[in-house]
């Protein structure tokens, strides 16, 4: 299989996931921009994707409207690809956090350890570099960036977001947009309808992502949007590995909407103060590293 072809069934199981992950249902909107930026790829191929999924007359392009879907596949046969690579990285995740895995990594390491075949192995780690927590060596090999991996290091994070997050929904240029708000309200509604299990940790902390990286570029501030994208991928590995089960799910999510609703109300004070307890709340939440049971907040 070519890497085009790779790429493109990738993004066909990749729109799927985010398809049922936000509830949508047929007739509603799919908005090609917003899934290359949670696909994190150009629009190109995801045109591409989409393009073959119309031919498939599963979605619909409308002329100057967007693309609308039409009906979906099952969830389990248009995810199960997708949960077996959900369930790889959360392994990764959790060997790099009780340190099985070094800073540097090749992918002959990762093809015996995790028994992959070479293409299977460099799609993964593409997919970590893709997600901001591994690069490419300029040699040969790849290494794993900065992440939370201490509780010091996380102190220091959670102190510096405490800081930093409410103050960006108190900058003059902040501005919601209002279909980012109407996505993010869906999606905190449908992981509160859904059934919660251990596999479904990576979907949720990327949601939990995007609210407060969608927070922060609302300020009108590129800084304000680099250092909370930053966080995120420091954050990332570490929250893979979500233990804190279904009632700090909902927890998170009544916050976040009560944090939104504030917002949409036009009460950016009160919505600051939300954040930051809703920060602090999390930092709060215990945090053992090295057991082999880690208990990280995905917020």
């Amino acid at each position: 299989m070519s890497a085009g072809a790779r790429l493109q069934r990738d993004l066909v199981s990749g729109i799927w996931r985010l398809v049922h992950e936000d509830g949508l249902r047929p007739g509603d909107r799919i908005v090609e921009s917003r899934l290359a930026e949670r696909l994190r790829v150009s629009r190109t191929p995801v045109r591409a994707a989409i393009d073959a999924l119309a031919a498939e007359g599963y979605i619909e392009r409308l002329k100057n409207r967007g693309v609308r879907l039409l009906h979906k596949p099952a969830e389990d046969a248009a995810s199960d690809t997708v949960h077996e690579r959900d369930e790889l990285l959360q392994q990764i995740s959790q060997d790099r956090n009780l340190q099985r895995l070094p800073d540097d990594v090749t992918e002959t390491q990762i093809m015996r350890r995790y028994d992959l075949s070479r293409i299977e192995a460099n799609r993964i780690l593409e997919r970590l570099s893709a997600l901001g927590v591994l690069e490419r060596k300029l040699g040969y090999g790849w290494r794993f960036l900065d992440s939370l991996q201490d509780l010091k290091a996380r102190a220091e994070a959670y102190a510096f977001r405490i800081v930093v997050e409410p103050a960006a929904l108190l900058q003059p240029g902040f501005a919601l947009p209002k279909p980012w708000a109407v996505n993010m309200r869906r999606r905190h509604e449908h992981v509160l309808a859904s059934e919660w299990s251990y596999g479904s940790s990576i979907g949720f902390f990327e949601m939990n992502a995007e609210f407060h990286a969608g927070l922060a570029e609302a300020s009108g501030n590129r800084y304000f949007a680099d250092v909370v994208r930053r966080q995120n991928q420091l954050r990332r590995l570490i929250n893979y590995q979500w233990r804190h089960g279904r009632e700090r799910v909902e927890t998170n999510c009544r916050e976040h909407l009560e944090i939104l609703k504030k917002l949409e109300d036009g009460d950016n004070e009160m919505a600051a103060l939300l954040l930051r307890q809703h920060i602090m709340n999390a930092s709060n939440l215990p945090t053992p590293f090295g057991d082999g049971n880690p208990d990280h907040s995905a917020k």
